[in-house]
């Protein structure tokens, strides 16, 4: 008999077009509407890259492709159905579960658009599955961790690396700093010693060390606007520093993230490149994953390992 496994591909969203911003952002701030004034500036981030983020299209591609991916390579006994659930926006996690519920698999595994855990990221991922798998009466959710680490992972960024590096010249080369970065979180996570901020670092070291590079340091961006502190320095800071410090030229790989939505092509594209810029700083990011068979491999493997664990 053939096994049917459902595999909750989980994001975090975004809206899908400029009337959906309010509300987006609503549910991020749990229930409590951003103010006129954010709400503006929101939009403005928006407006400036092209009026909304390909997230959602980008996501339900790879959901797409991981499953053709899945199916062609696994056991004659198995048949993989993927199912695209957001944290923040439509379709959401429990969308997801209930999807998998109403076509009535014998197992489900769980994986995050987010090779990085964290307690406060893939971890309220799981425990928002988990509790949506429960109430409907879905068989246990194995949970994919991390893949920080994946072989194809690592191979799909040294690639990218090597490529944007031929982007400058050999006397920019002379200066140019080696920049990763990801999404900053609260510094409360390392009172419960997080995991978070390692694995960053393990990502960056294995990639630094693949290319040869030893003048490298990792940065964090996009810090949410709330009063507590938040990881750092903030890529902006790092940007002003190695200004002051000579550097010519910058190559940030934002090893975080995996698609191209506003923190990169806003707070990337945009912001740090005009605050380099304006220091006479050569400034390049590293292309995202998106679709890229080496992201889908990654996924496809972790989700096979995953499985295995399953009785």
């Amino acid at each position: 008999m053939v096994k049917q496994v459902a595999v909750l591909l989980l994001a975090y969203g975004t809206p899908a077009n400029m009337d959906e911003v309010e509300a987006f952002y609503t549910h991020i701030r749990h229930g409590h509407p951003p103010t006129q004034e954010l709400l503006a500036q929101l939009k403005a981030r928006y407006e400036a890259i092209g009026g909304c983020s390909p997230l959602i299209s980008i996501s339900q591609e790879v959901a797409r492709l991981l499953e053709q991916r899945l199916n062609k390579v696994a056991e004659q006994d198995a048949h993989f159905k993927v199912y695209l659930g957001m944290k923040h926006s439509a379709p959401f996690i429990a969308d997801a579960v209930d999807q998998a519920v109403n076509a009535g698999v014998d197992a489900a595994v769980g994986i995050v658009l987010a090779p990085h855990y964290s307690t406060m990221s893939v971890g309220v991922y799981e425990e928002e599955a988990k509790e949506a798998a429960h109430q409907r009466g879905l068989a246990p959710v194995t949970f994919v961790h991390n893949w920080h680490l994946e072989q194809a992972y690592l191979d799909a960024l040294e690639k990218r690396l090597r490529q944007s590096l031929a982007k400058f010249n050999e006397e920019e080369k002379q200066h140019l700093k080696l920049l990763f970065s990801a999404h900053s979180l609260p510094r409360r996570i390392l009172d419960v010693g997080d995991p978070y901020p390692e694995q960053l670092l393990e990502t960056s070291q294995a990639l630094a060390m693949r290319i040869g590079f030893t003048d490298w340091q990792f940065a964090w961006q996009s810090a949410g606007r709330t009063k507590e502190p938040w990881l750092g320095p903030d890529i902006l800071e790092v940007i002003d520093t190695l200004a002051k410090e000579g550097y010519r030229a910058i190559l940030d790989c934002p090893v975080g993230f995996v698609s191209d939505h506003l923190e990169v092509l806003y707070d990337l594209d945009i912001e740090a490149k005009a605050r380099a810029e304006a220091q006479y700083i050569h400034f390049e990011r590293t292309a995202s994953l998106n679709t890229d068979e080496e992201l889908l491999e990654a996924l496809a493997q972790s989700v096979f390992r995953a499985l295995q664990t399953i009785a």
